[in-house]
Order: structure tokens, then C-alpha cells, then sequence
């Protein structure tokens, strides 16, 4: 049982709306515009799913070996430093996920090409397949290897990319098999909502993170320009979703995908006056479902209004 306990909390469960968010809004655009198939829907979050596992195991595992998970972490134990799995345990587990990353990656590019008369280009399939590799060793090279990029400060802008701009404009694609530019605004909403969730976690972890080496955002602008940035990452989002719902095909009633900006209003406000840095846990947390609750905001008035 603590085993299985330890397996979940690797997983990381309270991630994975986060994860979900992109994929719920460029899905449901999709189905506005008159784009649907449940099928695809189904298969593009268990394919995210799959991804961001992956990436919380590889994290879990490339962090423990390069030290930076000790005793002296603030956030929550991690699996591999607690000892309960050992890190060859892990690296299967990794390769396990890799694999499963493919085979759903491939099922849902299957259903997603399962009607003739909506084929996609040979290019977009291309595309779509470089997105699914590139997402895999995204997940993994973030703390493993030598040139792990969480360490040297890129972490913010490939969650940005990935779960930003490649899980709404990549999700609607599979619908429309098209590209819709405006479907950017959200993208970038999204994916500036969840570069806020790691900027919490960096900002929490500032202490352990400068002493072994791990250059992120966070560690390079310094506590307190790390708050401002925090600031500005909320400031775009929210303009971004703004000037996405006033297009014309909007009625008023989408405005009702901007109430989550209330509590992050005030999540903002705490965020300035923390001074003990175990306080961002609970913050992590509101981010991060107010970020999906943005997405799930928008799929039901994308459902419900005529």
C-alpha cells in the first residue's frame, strides 16, 4: 500500500488538470466553430495525460539525481528521495510512460483520420508527429541528462510552448484540421497561466534550486523580480482571454470564462505579501485550478450557448 501511495504521489494527480486545461479549450473552440468528434476528444486527453506522467516521473527521477530533492526541500517528498522507489524502478517506470506516450499519440492521430472526407495533409500529419516527439522529450529532458533545460531557464518557455500554444491551436487542429490564428489569444492565456504554476514552484524552491545549480527563471531574476514577473504573466493572460471573448462571434454570456481572473486577482495579492516561501504551495494549487476551471468555463458555454 505505501508503494501504490508513492507510485500516485510520483504521478503528481494535482498536475494534471493543469495539464487538461489547453486541450478542453482548443477542443471545445473546435466544436464552436463545428468541429467535433468525441473520439478525438477522448484520445487527446488520455495522450496529455500520458505526457505530463511522464514528465512528473522524469522530473521526480532527474531532480534526485542530481541532488537537488534533499531533506531541505519545502515541497511535497518525492518518490525516488523518499527511498519507498528506487530510481532503476523509476527509469522503467519512464520508459513504460515513453511507450504509452506513443501508442496513444498514434491512436488518436488514427481517430483523428478516420473520416476520408476530412483527411489530414501529409504535412500536418508530419507536423503532428514532430509535436508528439518533441512533447516526449520535452517531458523528459526537463531534469534528466546533462543539457537538462529546467536547469538552465528554459522551463518556463517550453511549458509555455507545450502547454501553451501546442495543446489549444494542436487540439483544435485535430478537429478542423486547419489552424486557426486567433485561436493564439488563448494559447497564450494558457500557457502564461501554467509558466505561473512553475514560477510558484520556483519561487518556493529558490533556496535548494541556487544551491545545486539549477538556474531557473526564478533563480536568475531573484525573489523579488520574480513576483513582478509574476504579475505580468497574469496582466497578458487576462488581456489575451479578454480580447479573444470580444470578438463578434461571442456573445456576452462568454464573459463567464473570465470570473476565474477574480480569485487569481487575489491570489496576486497574497503572492506580494509572501514572506515564508512554503506559503506558494497552497497558491500552486489555485492557479492551477483556476486555470482549468478557465477551460471548463468555456467548454460549457461553448456547449450550452446558441
Amino acid at each position: 500500500m505505501k508503494t501504490v501511495k508513492a507510485w500516485i504521489s510520483a504521478a503528481r494527480l494535482k498536475t494534471l488538470p493543469l495539464s487538461l486545461a489547453g486541450v478542453v479549450f482548443g477542443s471545445f473552440a473546435a466544436k464552436k466553430d463545428g468541429f467535433w468528434d468525441s473520439s478525438v476528444f477522448i484520445f487527446a486527453l488520455t495522450t496529455t495525460l500520458c505526457f505530463q506522467i511522464l514528465s512528473n516521473f522524469a522530473n521526480d527521477l532527474g531532480d534526485s539525481q542530481k541532488g537537488t530533492d534533499d531533506n531541505n526541500r519545502l515541497g511535497p517528498v518525492r518518490a525516488v528521495q523518499s527511498g519507498i522507489i528506487s530510481k532503476s524502478q523509476m527509469k522503467f517506470a519512464v520508459i513504460l510512460m515513453s511507450l504509452l506516450s506513443v501508442l496513444s499519440a498514434c491512436f488518436l492521430l488514427m481517430v483523428a483520420n478516420k473520416d476520408p472526407l476530412t483527411f489530414m495533409s501529409n504535412q500536418l500529419i508530419l507536423a503532428y508527429l514532430i509535436a508528439s516527439v518533441l512533447s516526449i522529450a520535452a517531458a523528459i529532458m526537463y531534469t534528466m541528462g546533462s543539457k537538462a533545460y529546467g536547469y538552465r531557464g528554459f522551463g518556463d518557455l517550453f511549458v509555455f510552448i507545450f502547454f501553451g500554444l501546442v495543446s489549444v491551436i494542436g487540439s483544435y487542429g485535430l478537429f478542423s484540421k486547419t489552424i486557426e490564428l486567433e485561436l493564439f489569444l488563448p494559447a497564450i492565456t494558457i500557457g502564461l497561466l501554467s509558466v505561473a504554476v512553475l514560477n510558484l514552484n520556483n519561487m518556493r524552491d529558490i533556496v535548494n534550486d541556487q544551491k545545486y545549480g539549477k538556474m531557473t527563471v526564478v533563480v536568475k531574476l531573484g525573489a523579488k523580480n520574480a513576483k513582478s514577473y509574476h504579475f505580468y504573466l497574469f496582466a497578458i493572460a487576462a488581456a489575451t482571454l479578454a480580447i479573444f471573448i470580444s470578438f463578434p462571434k461571442f456573445s456576452p454570456i462568454y464573459w463567464i470564462t473570465f470570473l476565474p481572473f477574480i480569485v487569481l486577482g487575489i491570489h496576486i495579492k497574497k503572492v506580494i505579501q509572501v514572506t515564508d516561501p512554503k506559503e506558494y504551495d497552497a497558491e500552486l494549487k489555485k492557479v492551477a485550478l483556476s486555470t482549468f476551471l478557465i477551460a471548463l468555463l468555456f467548454a460549457l458555454t461553448c456547449y450550452f450557448a446558441k
